[in-house]
């Protein structure tokens, strides 16, 4: 497999940190890695395999000699810079929402369409992390029949608001604790000790934005586009690993039990944990730190003879985003190099 020389743009965020281990600690055939930033970050240093890297500032002649760049930098700067990246020869593969509904461009989670990379002109949009995770466990389940509603609630950690928001959570439950005032600068309301509605613009509808996206982009990724589907979308005072509750309407009989725990134990990314006897399932704390995401609570839906109910955990600063950003890299050059 030929080497590649690889940009991460936003490399200072928890999600550029993250694709920075990703490529320490996995066999990907790196030439050359180029960590971009804003100015602010210019000239500082990170450790790489025993190196000292220098942060770059992020601008248009940043690609040059690029294969992949991987961008998490927020939305307006992927709009200004991953053009740029195109016009230089990278593959630009997007964590933001920029390019996420562009019919031209590929909205890709590797285990459920993996093949829509074929079709990139030069950008892959990685999902919202919800969306993601969400999809890791629909896909396998709506292999065993015709898929008729989704209904899902996500419970969704603060890490998906970025480094600074996890810092919030930490600091303001240390406050909370000793009885100290909170004042919130990340997100709208405390978030220790609290939850609230999903930090994100309201429309006319009475859906956010967090919950728009689920809605759009699970059509678009399993090329559903009459899929009817709901979102509730819901932050969480948790660290990390988002959770999710997902009502499945089959349009025929649902299949059995124990039909989608084999479906979802043989799908790659998945990892069943659903121990009635011992009352164990899903938990954001187990999601934390790995690349699975974990579905339990498999049960008949009572109210509904053709509906199922279950629950999920992943870690959204992983799967939820840098890991799968990298899987779509790795699934890419495997195309390539088979072609």
């Amino acid at each position: 497999m030929r080497q590649v020389h690889v940009a991460i743009a936003g490399s200072t965020g928890a999600v550029g940190t993250e694709f920075l281990k990703l490529l320490e600690d996995r066999d990907f055939p790196l030439a050359s890695l180029r960590l971009l930033a804003s100015a602010r970050s210019a000239g500082k240093t990170t450790q790489f395999k025993g190196q000292s890297l220098c942060i770059e500032e992020l601008t248009a002649d940043s690609f040059k000699s690029i294969d992949v760049a991987f961008f998490s930098a927020g939305g307006s700067r992927s709009r200004e810079f991953a053009p740029a990246a195109v016009r230089s020869g990278a593959l630009a593969i997007d964590n933001s929402s920029a390019f996420r509904m562009d019919p031209a461009v590929p909205l890709v989670v590797p285990e459920v369409n993996g093949a829509d990379i074929a079709q990139h002109k030069g950008i892959i949009a990685n999902p919202n992390c919800s969306t993601i995770i969400l999809l890791m466990a629909l896909a396998p389940i709506r292999s065993l029949g015709k898929v008729r509603r989704v209904v899902v609630s996500t419970y969704q950690a603060a890490s998906g608001a970025g480094a600074a928001a996890m810092q919030e959570l930490e600091e303001q439950t240390g406050r909370a604790l000793r009885g100290e005032p909170l004042s919130p600068t990340v997100f709208p309301h405390p978030i220790a000790f609290n939850l609230f509605s999903h930090n994100t613009t309201i429309a006319e509808d009475g859906y956010n934005e967090e919950e728009r996206k689920m809605v759009l982009e699970t059509r678009k990724i399993l090329h559903d586009p009459d899929l009817a589907i709901t979102a509730t979308c819901i932050r969480v005072p948790i660290l990390r690993a988002h959770s999710e509750s997902i009502n499945i309407e089959f349009e025929g009989p649902r299949p059995s039990l124990d039909a989608i725990r084999t479906a979802l134990t043989e799908f790659p990314g998945v990892r069943v944990v659903d121990d009635r006897e011992a009352n164990h399932f899903p938990m954001p704390i187990e999601a934390t730190g790995i690349d699975e995401v974990l579905v339990g609570r498999l049960r008949n839906d009572l109210s509904h003879p053709h509906a199922i109910d279950l629950f999920v955990s992943g870690d959204q600063i992983l799967k939820g985003a840098a890991l799968n950003g990298y899987q779509i890299a790795v699934e890419w050059l495997r195309q390539t190099s088979d072609g």
